[in-house]
């Protein structure tokens, strides 16, 4: 996978990070985390109200000199 020479590390400065994603491995998962707006409100059996709420894709990018990840929230899932 190319860097993306675009996008800084906010942590140490570096350019060129890795893109790639995160993963959601529960029950049931599609394979991959999405952000979803509002604070994170808990139903009667313990799970995340989700109903209504917009949903975005994670872009995630990985520094390679300090191991930070930034993570954006970009168009919807």
């Amino acid at each position: 996978m190319k860097d993306v020479p675009d996008v800084r590390c906010t942590y140490c400065g570096a350019v060129g990070l890795e893109p790639g994603f995160v993963e959601d491995a529960g029950e049931g998962a599609r394979g991959f985390a999405r952000w979803i707006a509002g604070p994170l409100e808990l139903g009667w059996l313990g799970g995340a109200k989700r109903m209504g709420r917009p949903r975005r894709r994670i872009d995630a990018y990985r520094c390679r000199q300090c191991g930070h990840l930034e993570l954006f929230a970009t168009d919807h899932v």
